[in-house]
C-alpha cells in the first residue's frame, strides 16, 4: 500500500480513537469509536452507546453501520471501509460481513481490549462449538411450521439477495 494512501487510513483510524477516547469522557459507553469511509469522505461515524441505550448491541461498529446504512439508503454498504478504534467483537464481525463492508482497519487488537476487560475469547470459543454444547441453551422447536415464512420469501416480490 503507498503511503499516501496508508495516511489517509490513518487519519481516519485516529478520527476512531478519537471518538473512543470522547466516548469514555462524556460516560457513553465503552472505549469504542467507528467510523465508515467511502470514496475517500465520511459516510458516517459512532461511539459505543451500550450503557446511554441500555442496549447491549449499540457497540460502535453496530452504531455506525446502522447509520450509515440510514444516510445512504442502503442495507448493503459496498464500497466502504470501517475504520474502527479496536478489532471488532464477534458480533461486531458478523455485522460487518452482512453489511458486505469493502475492508476494516483496527487500531488495538483484541489482547489489547481484553486487558481493558473486554475479552471476546470466550465468545469466539462458544460460537466454534456445535449449539448442543454451548452454555447458552438454544432448542429447535417448530421447524417445520417455520419454513412457510421461507416459501413467502421464496415467492415475495420483496425478495433481493442479502
Amino acid at each position: 500500500m503507498a503511503n499516501d494512501a496508508m495516511d489517509r487510513h490513518k487519519v481516519f483510524l485516529r478520527r476512531a480513537i478519537a471518538l473512543a477516547v470522547k466516548n469514555v469522557e462524556t460516560g457513553n459507553g465503552g472505549p469504542f469509536g467507528a467510523v465508515i469511509v467511502r470514496e475517500g469522505e465520511v459516510v458516517a461515524e459512532a461511539g459505543n452507546s451500550v450503557f446511554t441505550a441500555n442496549d447491549p448491541t449499540a457497540h460502535a461498529e453496530v452504531n455506525a453501520i446502522r447509520a450509515a446504512c440510514r444516510k445512504l439508503g442502503a442495507f448493503r454498504l459496498d464500497g466502504c471501509t470501517l475504520y474502527t478504534s479496536s478489532e471488532p467483537c464477534p458480533m461486531c464481525l458478523a455485522a460487518c460481513y452482512w453489511a458486505h463492508l469493502d475492508q476494516i482497519f483496527y487500531a488495538a487488537n483484541a489482547e489489547d481490549a481484553a486487558r481493558a476487560g473486554f475479552d471476546d475469547a470466550f465468545l469466539y470459543r462458544e460460537l466454534a462449538l456445535p449449539v448442543g454444547e454451548r452454555t447458552l441453551p438454544a432448542k429447535e422447536l417448530l421447524r417445520e411450521e417455520a419454513q412457510v415464512s421461507f416459501a413467502a420469501w421464496d415467492e415475495s416480490p420483496y425478495k433481493q439477495p442479502y
